[in-house]
């Protein structure tokens, strides 16, 4: 099978696969961050291991990501009071004392490490349960969708863009992190998306009135700018430690990192953004 065939076919199963588990319902939408929140971490635990960057408890690392997303998910769905936090608590805990008892040759990289795996992956994936449920209707696809809808239409419109129009206007968007984004490429996707919040406006407003054409549209640019930040950000680690891709989840696309690595900056901005407006709560 051609590289590009092998790419597509992947690439339409797994935007296949996500989208149903998004829409079928909280159930769905629960098992499928679950799991990609414990392949992530595990996916950034082996990069540790595999560079020697440090020595973690990779199963407590683990867990620990996704007891986080957990009780943001029943905290968020009304299922459970704050109290549902304390297990993460622990966790924490656990992971501090746990390297008196160790005896490692490096416990802050270690300690350090672990955390960072939580902020930077489980804590992004844990605040996507706030735009997935609302306080008047309860469990709603809506938001959660368009955000990966819109992060797709970025790279999928930079990509079109950047490879038609390369040669005319060169200017590279990030030459150190990633020399093949281009400015143009990165205009481009900014006006795939821009014309896709248009249209979730049109989609959404009879019936369910999430956002205003206004909101859509910075809803948009936040998407696009944060989203392409986070891909150059895991562009940053991986050309440090020397690699192509961060694993092989997806055939021809790369690891877990590789494809949600956008998404761990812009739902932490998506969020933001929608709280300093008051549309969630």
């Amino acid at each position: 099978m051609s590289n590009l065939t092998q790419r597509t076919l992947s690439g339409i199963g797994y935007v296949t696969v996500f989208t149903l588990c998004i829409l079928l319902g909280k159930i769905s939408f629960c098992l499928l961050f679950t799991i990609v929140t414990a392949l992530a971490i595990e996916e950034f635990n082996n990069i540790l291991e595999d560079h020697n960057l440090a020595d973690i408890n990779r199963t407590v690392s683990t867990i620990s990501g996704v007891l986080l997303f957990l009780a943001f998910y029943l905290f968020s769905s009304g299922q459970a009071s704050l109290v549902i936090f304390m297990p993460w608590t622990l966790s924490v805990v656990f992971i501090l004392v746990s390297e008196l008892y160790l005896v490692k040759p490096h416990p802050l990289a270690n300690i350090a490490y672990t955390f960072a795996g939580q902020v930077y992956i489980a804590f992004p994936f844990a605040l996507f349960n706030l735009l997935a449920f609302r306080p008047e209707t309860g469990y709603s696809a809506i938001l959660p969708l368009s955000v990966f809808v819109f992060l797709w239409l970025n790279d999928s419109g930079a990509y079109v863009f950047g490879s038609l129009l390369h040669t005319k206007i060169p200017y590279r968007l990030f030459p150190r992190v990633s020399p093949h984004k281009s400015w143009i490429g990165s205009i481009g996707g900014g006006v795939v998306v821009l014309l896709a919040a248009c249209c979730a406006y049109l989609i959404t407003n009879t019936e369910y009135h999430i956002l205003s054409l206004p909101a859509w549209l910075g809803l948009g640019l936040i998407i696009v700018v944060f989203g392409t930040w986070g891909d150059l950000v895991e562009s940053l680690f991986k050309r440090q430690l020397g690699m192509k891709d961060s694993g092989r989840f997806l055939p021809g696309h790369g690891g877990v990192l590789d494809r949600f690595d956008s998404a761990l900056l812009a739902i932490p901005a998506t969020v933001i953004y929608l709280y300093s407006l008051d549309l969630i709560v």
